[in-house]
């Protein structure tokens, strides 16, 4: 590998690790794909505060253990601990993050592994970040996915985004609708660049549907929606629920699959599986639990059309990835979502908390013949490559003179060690 490559390093308090394999996948999964072409580093803080062991005794899975340095697939992944006391005083994360990662991000500029900084989420990451990269002098990103529309509805988090824009480098937002947000906050429009998430449609792919249902026991005639994501309350599983019984009087065979598992937002499982039992779907509605991406394809193949009725989204990866196993997608019109699903023929956008619109367009997309190659063609379009050249350009125009910062760094390290 060249040594003049510019090393990025990414900072991210959601990220996956050996205790929670499936948070943050989708940072993973897009900036591991610049790894192929950069040297990369990640940075992956944990939060901490004295004695949340004991805490653990009443809520078994409360910040569980993570180790402080961890490989994936080659990259090494380091944990840093913050102090974060939880429930309270968020607005003072943002430099407890700072100053629990000063250190690893010290030693990592020492050794002339850190010439760009890339966080994600504006606040706390992003907050933090851009304080490090004052301090050692390092330009910094921000990507923004969706939780900034949350953060700066609250003065005190409105405040800390402004602050992380003004000294940000260069922002990134995953879709149209954060970038307006950040142009709103008053970030020159020239700072912030639209890179959007891609599909891998060697992974997503369709299999055959007679085939996929097979595996998973459905009705080979049967109408089938699914969903993905986590099972909290903004990703509106039960919206879904709530339609069933009008659908099934259309389709009386109906079948819904939800797929996921509780994320850092929560774990409303009980609380669907109670809907269900109240409404009378159990033999309509099945929980798959969380499938592996390497796998998702096949209750995918198996549905007729992805569902996600949710409350907010930055860019939902998931659309694409429905769509590369050739399904329509019906969705609310929030956040990105109707940037990914852009066009009548990729499926359809509703108001959201409409539920009449909401239940029409479910209906006509399960009536609808839908053509399934236009579909794949679309997820084609958006492959990774593009958007990590993107990435890649502007990681190189932050970092100009790389070889020569890094020879430097690594002279002083030789000098003081």
């Amino acid at each position: 590998m060249r040594t003049d490559k510019v090393h990025v390093v990414v900072f991210s308090t959601l990220f996956p690790n050996v205790a929670q394999p499936h948070a943050g996948l989708f940072i993973r999964e897009r900036m591991f794909r610049v790894g192929q072409f950069l040297p990369l580093t990640v940075i992956a803080p944990v939060a901490w505060f004295p004695f949340q062991s004991l805490v653990r005794w009443w809520r078994p899975h409360f910040r569980p253990a993570v180790p402080r340095r961890e490989m994936q697939s080659g990259v090494e992944v380091i944990h840093p601990r913050f102090f974060s006391f939880p429930g309270f005083f968020k607005g003072l994360d943002g430099i407890f993050l700072a100053l629990g990662c000063l250190p690893a991000l010290w030693r990592l500029k020492r050794a002339g592994r850190l010439d760009v900084l890339d966080a994600h989420f504006a606040y706390p990451d992003g907050y933090a970040a851009t304080l490090i990269g004052r301090w050692l002098r390092r330009p910094v990103t921000v990507t923004l996915r969706g939780t900034e529309v949350r953060h700066a509805a609250t003065p005190i988090l409105a405040r800390r985004i402004g602050r992380t824009f003004g000294r940000a480098d260069r922002i990134f937002s995953v879709s149209g609708s954060l970038r307006a947000l950040a142009l709103r906050l008053g970030v020159a429009a020239d700072k912030v660049r639209v890179v959007g998430n891609g599909v891998d449609t060697s992974r997503f792919r369709p299999l055959p549907q007679l085939q996929a249902r097979a595996a998973l026991g459905i009705p080979a005639g049967a109408r089938v929606l699914i969903s993905v994501g986590g099972l909290t309350e903004r990703k509106g599983f039960h919206r879904v629920i709530e339609l069933l019984p009008d659908l099934r009087k259309r389709f009386p065979g109906l079948v819904y699959l939800i797929v996921g598992g509780a994320s850092a937002e929560g774990d409303w499982r009980a609380r669907l599986e109670q809907s269900v039992q109240e409404l009378g779907l159990a033999d309509a509605v099945r929980f798959l639990g969380v499938v592996e991406p390497d796998d998702l394809k096949l209750p995918l193949s198996a549905a007729d059309v992805f569902v996600l009725a949710t409350r907010n989204e930055g860019w939902a990866n998931v659309f694409l990835e429905a769509m590369a196993c050739g399904l329509p997608v019906v969705t609310t019109d929030v956040g990105g979502n109707r940037e990914v699903v852009s066009r009548p023929e990729l499926g359809t956008v509703v108001a959201f908390g409409d539920r009449a619109a909401l239940l029409r367009a479910t209906e006509a997309a399960l009536e609808k013949v839908w053509d399934r190659d236009a579909l794949r063609a679309y997820a084609r379009e958006n492959e990774w490559s593009r958007r990590v050249a993107e990435l890649i350009e502007e990681f190189a125009a932050l970092a100009p003179r790389t070889g020569a910062s890094r020879r430097h760094a690594q002279a002083e390290g030789q000098t003081h060690g």
